[in-house]
């Protein structure tokens, strides 16, 4: 997610023109300061992480159904744009795009703000076909975003229009749509022939993924104010992580939507307006044994895969995905502090402070962040003002600053030896 909608010194690296903001209602800005600190004790170790390794695809929201990706391979240093396209329509007052792009076998596939998804050649660019997912009867209702995840040559696709639609990854031939009770914002995530998509009211439904049967639903506790857009489950091991827009934490059972363990990821240290939404919008991330989870009340925890104990929680959160990488998680947090943590005992390693506001001295419009993601030694975040920082994952500090041709408010995806790119205005840029 880019802006927080409510409902109810350095070398470049990328450059383009910059464009006006994103349109869209922004939160107050009611405080973004911080009182993190990096841990004395941790001062003489260093950050030692995996070697990068080369993922040729990016087949759903967060990379893999676990969200675990830990350290891509990616040539920062001789990186430059090979191709910008546009995906058609992009965030507008009602509509919006919510989820990254997917890649598949040299294949790019997108949704846009009006549910119109197209594949594109992943090398060149080139659009390879599109269809129109939204039902005849809808017409001109909003439809306040959608997702794509790509399995076994198929594109499944969630909507606003509470569908989820099946197209044939090489015809677009549309195999089956399943009317769901609710809306969908969050891009399905699709594990050993089950589709598991969540609602806006706080559902988690399977559904077979070569017929569209549903399979089982579990129902969490609904809620008010919450944020646009939502996290997509987290899948491994015969789990399903589901974090829902009231702060609750659900670990259900693949094959039957029993309910393992649950969480609820609610600071009572928080007491502002905006601070008490407890909505996980970021993805939760299974990493071996563990679950990381963070919530834009201020809390993040570590949480046992198997029994659900809390191994760790730190008084830090937001609506960006954390990124597990080795010994260390690397979290975004609702002050634009990028965090370093310890992943076994939450300590913080290192802090750095990304601009907060969009004007420094007007300080009356905070500066949105995603991110991040971690390819080839750089920790990759960008703004909705079209920035773009990579930053050392070793000590923090800013290695490159650029700017895209739109609003940056999804994290990068990387496939193969390629770097893309979706902005909010619908283009889609690729770096390699």
């Amino acid at each position: 997610m880019g802006l927080a909608v409510l409902v109810s010194g350095c070398s470049s690296w990328m450059g383009e023109s910059e464009e006006p903001p994103l349109p869209g209602e922004r939160l107050a800005v009611l405080s973004l300061q911080s009182t993190i600190e990096p841990d004395p004790g941790l001062t003489d170790q260093k950050v030692v992480l995996p070697q990068p390794q080369v993922q040729e695809d990016w087949p759903q929201n967060g990379g893999v159904p676990s969200h675990s990706l830990q350290h891509l391979a990616f040539d920062n240093d001789t990186m430059k744009q090979q191709w910008s396209s546009s995906i058609g329509t992009g965030s507008l007052d009602e509509d919006l795009l919510l989820n990254q792009p997917v890649v598949a076998k040299g294949v790019i596939f997108t949704i846009d703000a009006d549910a119109e998804v197209r594949a594109f050649s992943a090398k060149t660019g080139k659009q390879i076909w599109d269809v129109d997912i939204a039902p005849d009867q809808e017409g001109d209702s909003t439809l306040l975003g959608s997702g794509l995840a790509y399995a076994d040559g198929m594109v499944y696709a969630t909507t606003g229009f509470a569908e989820v639609v099946a197209i044939d990854a090489a015809t677009a031939e549309v195999k089956w749509r399943t009317t769901l009770t609710a809306p969908m914002r969050a891009a399905p995530t699709v594990r050993g022939g089950r589709v598991f998509v969540i609602t806006v009211d706080n559902q988690t439904v399977a559904l077979n993924a070569y017929s569209g049967e549903i399979l089982w639903n579990h129902r969490g506790a609904s809620e008010g104010a919450t944020f646009i857009g939502g996290a997509s489950p987290a899948v491994d091991q015969g789990v399903v992580i589901s974090a829902y827009s009231t702060g609750e934490l659900y670990a259900l059972r693949v094959e039957n939507g029993q309910v393992i363990w649950s969480d609820t990821l609610a600071s009572a240290g928080r007491t502002d307006a905006v601070s008490a939404i407890a909505d996980i919008r970021g993805l939760p991330v299974i990493d071996n044994d563990l679950v990381i989870a963070t919530s834009n009340s201020g809390l993040t925890v570590a949480i046992d895969l198997r029994t659900g104990v809390r191994l760790w929680e730190l008084e830090e959160g937001g609506i960006q995905s954390p990124w597990v990488a080795g010994n260390y998680v690397f979290l975004l947090s609702n002050t634009n502090d990028l965090i370093a943590l310890q992943r076994r005992s939450g300590r913080v390693k290192w802090v750095s402070t990304l601009p907060r506001y969009v004007d420094p001295e007007d300080q009356s419009e905070a500066m949105v962040w995603t991110g991040p993601v971690l390819a080839g030694d750089r920790l990759i975040v960008g703004n909705e003002q079209g920035q773009v920082e990579t930053i050392s994952p070793y000590d923090g500090k800013v290695l490159g600053t650029d700017t895209l041709p739109g609003p940056v408010t999804l994290p990068p995806v990387v496939a193969g030896d390629m770097l893309y790119f979706l902005t909010a205005n619908a283009t889609l840029v690729a770096y390699r």
